[in-house]
């Protein structure tokens, strides 16, 4: 379990934020209390957690040497579930970002290349909703647009859920797909591009001044493919942010008043994610470290012919089981990264 579990600075940070909810003005400001209460929840189901198995394996030792051989099988088995338990862990506890126990934004877009891409973009899609389904997140479809032929040309998916933005922060990037095409009639192979963008959402208001002048905002009619919380009432809004060439669009509220609002909030959001990054790679240039930010980046492959292979580039992380990756079985996979950049 090495450094990851530093469990006195935990217990620590516990009974601070124990003091703090028995101040009298403690919840006054409500989402500040919630915010408290979520971290302490949180700490100390991870600190429960590990005393429990440190305490089973503390008697599994203590008996091993009063067992005979058939017995040891059992201890076998428990040591098995405990080392899987021990795993789960610590991935919970390699999310420690400052943001990493928010809820989030996942966009997905997919690019040059028509059909191909857009089917390639909605697959993605699944895979995330799949993998929410399978961990525990709830999502609602913030908006969706269908392509002309097949697949989308945007979507976008607000995550919730305890560490969302934690476990698919890494997921930004450029994607990559190679398979046999089902819309050429000659069966060639054809390779796909599609992004994913990850935004945390920001438990503070943030303080942004945007200029209505700086705004360019559209009202369409909603052209998503249904699902989940998808609404198809034509009221949906794009607001286009000139300065920073930043578009936002939602059609998942029913009044194009609330599809507004939640617009702005996703591109609030959207320019302090930038306004973070800019500084970040300011940093980087003073201290001398050439550290790639872009979301442009390429991070991962997915071949489906002439072979079967999903590979991250950033961990070298491969497998064979294509299909276990696009079912939205991802968490080996984020594990791999979260464990590279600890």
């Amino acid at each position: 379990m090495g450094g990851h579990f530093d469990i006195e600075s935990k217990q620590k940070r516990i009974e601070k934020l124990e003091q703090e909810t028995l101040k009298e003005d403690f919840w006054q400001d409500i989402k500040k209390s919630n915010e408290v209460n979520k971290e302490l929840s949180s700490l100390k189901k991870i600190t429960s957690k590990l005393a429990k198995l440190t305490t089973e394996i503390k008697d599994n030792i203590e008996l091993i040497p009063l067992l005979n051989n058939e017995e040891l099988s059992t201890v076998e088995d428990e040591l098995s579930t405990i080392e899987k338990e021990i795993n789960d862990l610590e991935l919970d506890t390699l999310l420690n970002g400052e943001y990493d126990n928010l809820n989030c934004y996942l966009e997905i877009h997919p690019g040059a290349g028509g059909t191909e891409s857009c089917d390639w973009a909605s697959m993605l899609l699944r895979m995330y909703k799949m993998f929410c389904e399978k961990n525990g997140f709830t999502y609602e479809v913030v908006e969706e647009q269908a392509g002309e032929e097949a697949g989308i040309k945007s979507a976008t998916l607000y995550i919730k859920g305890e560490y969302a933005y934690g476990y698919l922060k890494n997921e930004k990037g450029v994607h990559r797909l190679v398979r046999i095409s089902p819309f050429d009639a000659g069966r060639r192979r054809h390779t796909s591009f599609a992004s994913v963008s990850v935004t945390p959402e920001y438990n503070t208001d943030i303080s942004i001044d945007i200029k209505e002048s700086d705004l360019k905002i559209d009202v369409y009619h909603s052209s998503g493919a249904g699902g989940q919380s998808v609404n198809t009432a034509n009221s949906a809004v794009r607001i286009t942010h000139l300065p920073t060439k930043i578009v936002v669009t939602c059609q998942n509220e029913r009044s194009q008043l609330k599809n507004k609002e939640q617009a702005m909030k996703i591109l609030k959001n959207k320019i302090y994610q930038q306004e973070l990054e800019k500084k970040e790679a300011e940093l980087h240039a003073l201290k001398g470290e050439n550290v790639d930010i872009n979301f442009g980046s390429q991070i991962r492959n997915y071949v489906l012919e002439p072979y079967k292979l999903v590979k991250d580039i950033r961990v070298n992380y491969e497998t064979s089981n294509t299909d276990k990756i696009l079912n939205g079985d991802l968490k080996e996979l984020i594990e791999a990264l979260l464990k590279k950049k600890e």
